[in-house]
């Protein structure tokens, strides 16, 4: 067979870098889309942050070879992470002199509150107490084997173990440690078991009228309490209704994780993409200005750039890919406005009278109304938030199923899930609606929805079955 050659014409689709980045941005969250902001701030000395301050000083400066603005520019964001570095530290060593001039209502406004871990607050109270140096070990032994909600996860048999033969600790030194550690507070610290935390705590309440029931209880018929089976805790008991009622509130007062305040919690902030606002009877979204990044050309670099020509490539290359990141990210706050607002449109019912008027939609809705892509419109809405005077939702939270209704419409999985709150809220907790009754409720008011569907949605809203939604 001779080689040839043979000339075919196709089509096919390619992605330009600009086109490539515009995806990639539009489906970046507000806290992602900073840090590539960042980055190629970084990386690109032509582009630029929008600063007021700024603008205004260089509004006062007279006017400079571009060259050496170009150069000037060059060593002050060379310079720039230094200095921030340097007022960092300056700070820290005048911060004693500042506080010693009468500064007390500064320093408490400005310094971080330290609250002590849960193993600080057990050493400290163990330095405090009058027991013996190999006690006093024996117990500090424990406490760094305690879990965050301070309990004793790890039997006492495998702690005695890890010491060696020479250390001769028995379980009974063990068990003495263990007392002593369950005296310190939170009360219910150093338990083995929720039964043994509540116990612990019932112990300091001395003579509380409930607590010698709410003692046999969680001693010995928790599992009956929590399954809520009040006819069998009176047999077991011999205890009358009232008697139960006052040791259940006595045991749901108090607290089965005892470490948990001590937890370090990290506080994570949200910042909003669209804010939705009622104006004249019509909702309107709007961009929230904290969410979009103002970015600009760097003009001295930009003259350098273009004077330069082919001399540096570079630099040109710079230029052009800051003019792409500036337009994609217009274009990509653009899209997100476009599509909160029809969104909006849509489920204005929504911001009128809360979940139950939602009505159902999906991404196909919104795309063909917008003339465009569903893939474009499901990166549009994952991590994008919207604020509403209803609250924060993210824009996924629009979307939802539909359900039928006797008259021939359809309604929303998210308006069922609000109804079926409502109804658990407002009901008889002697006598709570069983799946199937509250089906039949929804099932009068025109509303066709099957019972493992209300068991599914009620599992998704994180409230119990009936059988533990049902109280004396």
């Amino acid at each position: 067979m001779k080689p040839t050659l043979q000339f075919r014409l196709s089509q096919h689709l390619t992605l330009t870098p600009q086109l490539q980045q515009s995806i990639r941005l539009l489906q970046l969250s507000t806290v992602e889309l900073n840090q590539e902001i960042e980055r190629m701030l970084a990386e690109n000395p032509i582009l630029e942050r929008e600063d007021v301050e700024g603008d205004a000083q260089a509004a006062l400066t007279p006017p400079r070879d571009a060259a050496q603005g170009a150069a000037d520019a060059a060593t002050q964001a060379a310079e720039e992470q230094p200095a921030e570095r340097r007022e960092d530290w300056l700070a820290e060593i005048a911060a004693p002199a500042a506080r010693g001039e009468d500064d007390e209502e500064g320093d408490r406004a400005f310094s971080a509150v330290d609250t002590p871990t849960l193993r600080d607050h057990l050493n400290q109270q163990l330095t405090l107490t009058g027991i013996g140096e190999r006690d006093r070990a024996l117990v500090a032994l424990l406490i760094d084997v305690l879990d965050d909600d301070g309990y004793l996860t790890q039997p006492l048999e495998e702690i005695a173990a890890l010491f060696s033969a020479e250390a001769q600790v028995d379980l009974e030194e063990l068990g003495i440690a263990l007392r002593h550690l369950q005296n310190f507070e939170p009360a219910g610290v150093g338990a083995r078991s929720p039964a043994e935390c509540l116990l612990l705590q019932l112990r300091t309440l001395g003579a509380h009228p409930a607590c010698v029931l709410a003692t046999e209880i969680a001693g010995k018929h928790l599992e009956a309490l929590a399954a809520r089976d009040y006819a069998r805790l009176r047999s077991l008991t011999g205890a009358q209704e009232e008697e139960l009622r006052s040791a259940q509130k006595l045991i749901q007062s108090l607290n089965p994780r005892p470490g948990a305040a001590f937890a370090r919690v990290e506080t994570r902030y949200m910042i909003p993409d669209v804010i939705v606002r009622k104006t004249r009877n019509v909702w309107r979204a709007s961009l929230n200005p904290e969410a979009m990044p103002r970015l600009r050309i760097n003009r001295l670099y930009a003259d350098v750039a273009g004077s330069a020509r082919n001399g540096n490539n570079a630099l040109a290359s710079q230029l052009q890919e800051a003019r792409w990141l500036i337009k994609n990210v217009q274009q990509r706050f653009d899209t997100i406005l476009r599509v909160s607002q029809a969104i909006v449109d849509r489920q204005r019912h929504f911001f009128e009278h809360g979940e139950v008027a939602m009505r159902p939609m999906v991404l196909r809705e919104i795309a063909e109304t917008l003339g465009l892509h569903e893939s474009t419109i499901s990166r549009v809405t994952t991590q994008k938030f919207m604020a509403s005077p209803r609250g924060t939702f993210e824009l996924k939270y629009f979307f939802s199923s539909q359900l039928a209704t006797d008259a021939g419409g359809a309604t929303s999985s998210t308006a069922i899930r609000a109804l079926i709150k409502q109804l658990v809220g407002a009901e008889d907790t002697r006598a709570p609606l069983s799946d199937a009754r509250i089906a039949q409720i929804l099932g009068e008011q025109g509303i066709v929805v099957a019972r493992r569907t209300i068991a599914k949605y009620r599992e998704l809203l994180q409230i119990p079955p009936v059988n533990q939604r049902k109280s004396l």
